[in-house]
């Protein structure tokens, strides 16, 4: 399962039945689906927001009913014309039903540190409230 994340390309998302049940949830902090058409969209849409996006899983802790992967996911911008590689670093929470089969996926990564602060207007904004609120 982790090659098929480290080599996920807008070809292999019809895969996603490989590794997934048919009822499979998932959660990230812009989306909550259940069903493998509503995950499979969620990848296909991440292809055309974002250029290169590639997942390279740093550690994995896997026991028999699921598994914790943390990841960095790079990207480039495609807004603004934006071309510099970016890294959003991440957990995916995993569950396995009796096949062996995700059954319940959830992405915890922080939208304000890893997104919002990178882009321009409200990047700008972000930090100059990370900076008053700092002890």
């Amino acid at each position: 399962m982790i090659k098929f994340y480290h080599e996920l390309s807008p070809q292999s998302v019809i895969r996603f039945p490989e590794f997934y049940s048919a009822n499979a949830y998932f959660k990230d902090p812009f989306n909550e689906v259940r069903g493998l058409a509503p995950i499979q969209r969620i990848f296909t849409h991440m292809f055309t927001q974002v250029g290169e996006p590639r997942f390279v899983v740093t550690e994995s802790i896997v026991a028999e009913n699921g598994a914790m992967l943390i990841w960095e996911f790079n990207f480039q911008l495609k807004l603004w014309g934006k071309r510099q590689t970016q890294i959003m670093r991440g957990v995916s929470h995993l569950r396995f039903d009796a096949d062996g089969k995700v059954n319940f996926h959830r992405d915890y990564w922080d939208t304000g540190e890893e997104l919002y602060m990178k882009l321009p207007a409200i990047g700008t904004l972000m930090r100059g409230l990370r900076r008053v609120m700092a002890a």
